[in-house]
């Protein structure tokens, strides 16, 4: 018996576990302390038949099927199951964090908060999934991590049945239903229904981009862009198309292009009744019926509805005058803009350039005053205006050699 109390006890008297080596003011401690290492639980709720270690942990669990909340805050009338949890709800409201991190600065409410962020600094992940591998610094991210596996979403929305494994999830799905958005940007107003989005957004008024590419160089305002940017460094395409084989970068495109499979076209317009397959086209498409052409040419006075429309028009100014208009000598850096002034050409004059195939007595001439002769193959186009031939029209006056009218050598320029 002298034998066995020595071995729980250490040098002081004080009672202490043999397999860790925690302490304890009492021996009734001890034995309470010793259940975890043994797993025994000896007090069983009756209504789920969750076991637990000591009485008073029972009997606290037992106000989650009672619905008891005996702890009331004074400040905000949130109510609790446990003293301890008022106590550690108050410090919101008073801002204190009385356990600070010794390498980083950070304070916390409660100890076991700071414990767990230690294991940010130790590298420590003592939870361990027995399926995949994956390690995590407390159980209960464990135990969410595990769903994933298991498939259990068991915390379900009311309003739309949609379900989630993590009821913090479940809580910011249903603001989309109260349009509750709690998290407003102090420098434009824009809200959001999570303080994670908030702090994304503000990025775009601060500048930073803290997720860097180790690669190019290029820096992004979430870590979500930069895994998506690192595809195109490695040629990953995670997301594959089970109708045709295609494979995208992110899962959002893949949804977009199914919808070429299924017909899909849930964006509609609601002026001509036109659907879209996404909200971008659809946006774009708006623009007709609102004239409105954001995208402005920093060398000239038009504008776009695209930006990539806009992009396309500036390098013209930059580039070779290389297509000719036979009407007036006026040279384009593109077929696009030569094509652009013919048909304004065409709008403002009383009628077209070229001779009418009704009018018999121009069918087998050639066209009005020489200024561009008709040319009946594709082989007679050259790239020079001096290197053009004249050829009289064949005998129904077929206007395809017409170099304004003619969509095949619009094409070629």
């Amino acid at each position: 018996v002298k034998e066995r109390h020595r071995s729980w006890t250490n040098m002081d008297g004080r009672p202490t576990c043999d397999q860790c080596g925690k302490t304890f003011t009492r021996a009734h401690d001890l034995k309470r302390h010793q259940r975890i290492h043994t797993g025994e639980k000896p007090y069983e709720c009756d209504h789920c038949g969750k076991g637990f270690t000591i009485a008073s942990n029972l009997k606290q669990h037992q106000r989650i099927h009672t619905g008891e909340r005996p702890y009331d805050c004074d400040q905000c009338g949130k109510t609790f199951t446990r003293a301890r949890y008022l106590k550690h709800h108050q410090r919101i409201h008073t801002g204190e964090r009385p356990y600070e991190c010794d390498q980083c600065g950070n304070a916390f409410i409660t100890a076991s908060s700071l414990k767990i962020h230690q294991r940010i600094h130790t590298g420590d992940r003592p939870y361990g999934c027995d399926q995949c591998g994956n390690a995590f610094t407390r159980v209960s991210d464990l135990k969410k991590h595990q769903r994933i596996h298991t498939g259990e979403r068991p915390y379900e929305c009311d309003q739309c049945g949609n379900a989630f494994t993590r009821v913090s999830d479940l809580k910011i799905h249903q603001r989309i239903h109260t349009g509750e958005r709690p998290y407003e940007c102090d420098q434009c107003g824009n809200a959001f229904t999570t303080a994670s989005y908030l702090k994304i957004h503000q990025r775009i008024h601060t500048g930073e981009r803290p997720y860097g590419c180790d690669q190019c160089g290029n820096a992004f305002t979430t870590a979500r862009e930069l895994k998506r940017h690192q595809r195109i460094h490695t040629g990953e395409r995670p997301y594959e198309c089970d109708q045709c084989e295609n494979t995208f970068t992110r899962a959002s495109d893949l949804k977009i292009h199914q919808r070429i499979h299924t017909g899909e076209r849930p964006y509609n317009c609601g002026e001509c009744g036109k659907c879209f397959t996404t909200a971008n086209h659809l946006k774009i498409h708006q623009r007709a019926h609102t004239g409105e052409r954001p995208y402005q040419c920093r060398f000239c006075d038009r504008s776009f509805i695209t930006g990539s429309n806009c992009t396309k028009h500036e390098c013209c100014h930059n580039a070779p005058k290389q297509f000719e208009c036979f009407q007036c000598d006026e040279r384009f850096s593109s077929s696009s803009a030569l094509c652009y002034h013919q048909r304004r050409c065409e709008s403002s004059t009383s009628g077209p350039k070229c001779p009418s195939a009704s009018d018999d007595k121009k069918k087998h001439s050639v066209c009005v005053n020489q200024q561009h002769p008709l040319l009946t193959r594709t082989s007679d186009l050259k790239t020079s205006r001096s290197d053009f031939t004249e050829s009289r029209c064949e005998d129904k006056h077929q206007t395809e050699g017409c170099v304004l009218l003619s969509s095949e050598y619009r094409s070629v320029f």
